[in-house]
């Protein structure tokens, strides 16, 4: 039997087995993950093991992708490492033995499998840890696979090669662009690639056998073997069960013609893959097949910066020439009817103060109508410039995104990134946030999708050109950590910034003196006019980072039934100090009475 090195740098090229992990998950429901088939289900590996060498096998993977020490503790199962990858690889020796068929076997390793936030400082002793295992239990070559972040990836090849000398094939996953969800591509992958001691390269998993016939193309310009493990294609959601297509024959057989002319000498599957794609790519490769169709790639065309419309907006400019600010902040309704606060804007238009709107993203945890929605009716029918909110708490990275790309096509360009209130105070006790990022983590994506990329990376269309804000609040009750805050945000990208409600001017000031001096981004105060002395203790009390001071307090309820003339008195005080403290103000419209702020600011 010829090495496994021989076999892949001189051919025939190797038929590889298909998706384990699926399958193990739909034979064995029960466990925590497939990996804990191997101590728990033995027989069922064993059997899928069999299933792919009958097919025509050459190559099976032990069921250890995701036995990393992260990955197994995330499910409880950390003390059974060792177990887990030992028995993994007696395993798939086991069925190779019953088979009697000259089979290799190829240990499995995965990514991490943890945000990037959580990565350990050095992740490469994970690494180390599970290729010394598999090695030490007798696998022929190491596949270090599905991952998408070319630097992990390094990694892991680098600890992989310092405990062991086998094999390595290195293996990516690439959308249909072979660019990874993080924005590398493949081309530039495979340069990278080829520096390292690895026995060949490839794509595996992904969007299906087009785009990894899509990779591999792209990977070709190393003198490097290919590997190709792709999908079945793309999976989708049906009563719970994760469901993969159902791909003809004679589409994998065309696929391991197009593999083998690109210079595949590793062929098989990954996820939705079972030993019926196994044979056929066999049978294809027995047989030689030539491609009946040319592989054509065609790339899709972005547009240019220059398309975009790089107008400044009113905001940006009146900040940058320092023109007092004004906002007039007001909450969207509560159903789905947004006809009175299109009346409202359009009577802040025609009061002739130049005030812009701002409006909240489910304040107090409310559910309301969007506000990146409502911005964009109020600008289309008032005519007056927004600022939108826009929180994390309720959306994924990706549908964050979406929002904000489809807020962009209908003429948004101004937003605030805040954290939003907790999701539990509000009209869903009990649920919780998503929460996949922070206000940082959104400007960052802000920033990303202005630079023409999206938060992974990965090329846009073309450029957005939002003018993003942070939040600001100088009453917080750590002040060191918001300090810490505040510089991340600005050096995330944030152009401007809006504080929580204030009540005393010289709370701000203290903050700036802690911050080292005056902000590097233009700071717009909240001003929110007290209407009583109980919303004023409901305020104080109630509301995390609001402070009243205590003598307006008393002068609220010393004043009896002109507890509104004196907060709104108050509130023309604060209006009148930040034209020379600050850039300049919002003033939250008061609950039923959104107009009444309108005297306020003309005065």
């Amino acid at each position: 039997m010829a090495s496994v090195l021989d076999r892949i740098r001189s051919g025939p090229p190797i038929v590889a087995d298909g998706g384990m992990g699926p399958l193990v998950s739909a034979a064995a429901p029960r466990l925590r993950c497939p990996e804990e088939a191997n101590v728990r289900e033995p027989d069922t590996v064993v059997s899928l093991h069999l299933s792919f060498i009958h097919a025509g096998a050459e190559l099976i993977e032990t069921n250890t992708f995701g036995a990393n020490r992260p990955k197994l503790a995330s499910r409880y199962l950390e003390d059974d490492l060792v177990a887990i990858n030992e028995a993994g690889v007696k395993l798939a020796r086991d069925a190779r033995q019953v088979s009697g068929r000259e089979v290799f076997v190829a240990g499995s390793i995965g990514p991490l499998g943890e945000s990037e936030e959580a990565w350990p400082e050095d992740r490469g002793p994970h690494f180390a840890e599970q290729a010394e295992l598999l090695a030490g239990r007798g696998v022929d070559l190491l596949m270090v696979e599905t991952f998408f972040d070319l630097e992990e990836l390094v990694t892991a090849i680098e600890a992989v090669r310092s405990v062991s000398g086998l094999p390595i094939v290195a293996l990516m996953t690439f959308g249909e662009d072979a660019e990874t969800i993080g924005g590398v591509g493949a081309a530039r992958a495979a340069e990278r690639l080829a520096d390292l001691d690895v026995a060949a390269i490839g794509a595996n998993h992904g969007a299906g056998p087009a785009s990894a016939l899509t990779a591999l193309q792209a990977m070709g310009g190393t003198a490097l073997p290919l590997a190709a493990l792709p999908n079945i294609g793309l999976a989708s959601m049906s009563g719970g069960r994760v469901i993969y297509p159902h791909s003809s024959p004679e589409y994998f057989a065309e696929f391991t013609a197009h593999a083998r002319e690109l210079g595949a000498t590793v062929i098989g599957g990954c996820c939705g893959t079972t030993p019926t794609e196994i044979a056929t790519i066999r049978a294809a490769l027995d047989e030689q097949r030539a491609p009946r169709a040319p592989l054509e790639v065609a790339e899709r065309e972005l547009a240019s910066a220059v398309d975009q419309d790089e107008v400044e907006t009113q905001l940006a400019e009146d900040l940058r020439e320092g023109r007092f600010v004004v906002s007039v902040q007001i909450d969207p309704p509560l159903g789905a009817n947004y006809a009175g606060l299109v009346e409202v804007a359009a009577a802040i238009r025609d009061a002739g103060i130049g005030a812009y709107v701002d409006v909240n993203d489910n304040a107090t945890a409310r559910v309301g109508m969007n506000p990146l929605i409502v911005s964009a009716a109020i600008e289309r029918i008032v005519g007056i410039e927004t600022i939108p909110h826009l929180t994390p708490r309720d959306t994924t990275v990706m549908g964050l995104e979406a929002i904000l790309l489809g807020a962009h096509a209908e003429g948004i360009r101004n937003m605030l990134a805040v954290t939003g209130d907790p999701p539990d105070v509000g009209d869903y006790p009990g649920s919780g946030g998503v929460y996949e990022i922070d206000a940082i983590g959104l400007t960052h994506l802000v920033s990303h999708l202005n630079q023409g990329e999206n938060f992974n990376g990965k090329a846009i269309d073309a450029p957005t050109s939002f003018f993003a804000g942070v939040a600001l609040n100088p009453n917080a009750d750590d002040p060191e950590l918001e300090l810490d805050r505040f510089r991340r945000k600005v050096d995330a990208g944030a152009r401007f910034a809006m504080t929580q409600i204030v009540y005393d001017l010289e709370q701000l000031d203290r903050f700036l003196d802690r911050f080292g001096g005056p902000s590097p981004v233009p700071v717009i105060v909240g001003i929110f006019p007290l209407t009583s002395y109980r919303l004023a203790l409901r305020l104080h009390n109630e509301v995390p980072g609001i402070v009243v001071p205590e003598d307006l307090q008393e002068r609220l309820r010393d004043a009896g039934p002109r507890e509104t003339e004196v907060g709104f008195a108050h509130a023309r005080e604060l209006l009148a100090a930040a034209r020379h403290r600050a850039a300049g103000v919002y003033v939250v419209a008061p609950y039923k009475k959104p107009l009444s702020v309108l005297e306020l600011i003309a005065g």
